[in-house]
């Protein structure tokens, strides 16, 4: 591992223990990669920046790193700013964004593998309760995501920064991970990949983005999405935007895992923006989804610096296409709340 990559994996380290860790700690977590006096000089320069705290002396001397305030996300409120809510009584209002977060968050765990069904996850956000027979992990995994949705909404009406996408992964990583290499709020330290068989049933290999190239990859995904005005996006190119988004981020792949929830959540920022309902993928075209991104990305290979985030705008047609018969499900659940909004106010159905 590179010494910087290394540097940036410690200090996630830290950030990610449940408590204070010594050198001898944080050396065998690390497996003694790195000399004591290379981590004693790196852990002087985060005390420094005032990103660790020590404590205690000598053999006793303990490391902790320290929150930053920006990461922290205000508690979610059913919010009004968004133009497909307008005209909606409060209480229809509600029912309508709890509707989406069920159907949005049940739709892109399943999509993961995910075995709960519409009407548990429901059932788990409304009740607070478990489903009997179901794994632990699964109801972690619909938690999570709930709150990334959350996290989301809160960071609607201003830039996207470096922060809500770290907050958002680790909304969606739910289980505690003690791993340097399985950085939970953080960018990727190792290179992945996936093994695919395409529609020609070839197999081939994909690779994603090398750690080294991802900062600078994903700080052209956030201008583009912080770039997006939203009075350019409308009912009729929402997908396509969408599209080019969600391809951008999972082609980088920039977290060991929990990349397809966080393309799904980070593609939808542009729409709601605007105004406008999420997209959802459903996860009954799960194969159709995996088959259209992969073809995508064998045909463009391997991310880097110096080919940017989208090389070959024109073949993301398909993907677009894909994301434009995907946009229906929210559409169909705010005329249903419309029907009802109509029919209080003595219009007919």
């Amino acid at each position: 591992m590179a010494k910087s990559t290394q540097k940036h994996a410690i200090l996630t380290l830290l950030k990610q223990a449940s408590g204070p860790l010594s050198l001898r700690d944080i050396a065998s977590k690390i497996n003694h990669e790195a000399s004591s006096r290379t981590l004693r000089r790196w852990l002087a320069d985060w005390e420094a920046g005032n990103k660790v705290k020590r404590s205690g002396a000598g053999p006793s001397t303990t490391y902790q790193a320290i929150s930053n305030p920006t990461e922290a996300v205000p508690p979610f409120s059913a919010s009004d700013s968004f133009a497909f809510l307008a005209d909606l009584d409060p209480d229809l209002r509600r029912v309508l964004l709890n509707q989406i977060r069920d159907l949005w968050t049940h739709s892109s765990t399943a999509l993961e593998g995910n075995t709960l069904s519409l009407g548990d996850t429901h059932f788990i956000l409304q009740q607070g309760l478990t489903v009997s027979g179901k794994p632990i992990k699964d109801h972690q995994e619909v938690r999570g995501h709930a709150r990334a949705i959350e996290v989301l909404y809160q960071c609607i009406d201003r830039p996207l920064s470096h922060d809500v996408i770290f907050a958002l992964h680790r909304a969606v990583q739910t289980e505690y991970l003690d791993d340097i290499y399985k950085p939970i709020g953080a960018w990727k330290v190792e290179a992945n990949g996936t093994h695919v068989v395409g529609s020609d049933n070839k197999q081939s290999f994909i690779e994603y983005a090398l750690p080294l190239f991802v900062p600078k990859l994903m700080a052209e995904v956030l201008d583009a999405i912080n770039a997006t005005s939203v009075d350019d996006v409308t009912l009729d190119n929402a997908a396509v935007i969408y599209a080019k988004i969600h391809m951008g981020i999972a082609h980088i792949h920039p977290f060991y895992d929990g990349n397809g929830r966080i393309a799904r959540l980070l593609a939808n920022i542009p729409l709601l923006k605007s105004g406008l309902p999420p997209l959802v993928i459903p996860k009954e075209q799960r194969r159709v989804y995996i088959e259209t991104l992969s073809k995508y990305q064998i045909s463009i290979g391997q991310l880097t610096s110096t080919s940017g985030v989208w090389p070959a705008p024109d073949q993301l047609r398909e993907f677009e296409a894909f994301c434009a018969s995907c946009y229906g499900s929210t559409k169909d659940l705010m005329e249903e709340i419309f029907k009802l909004q109509r029919k209080r106010a003595g219009k007919g159905f």
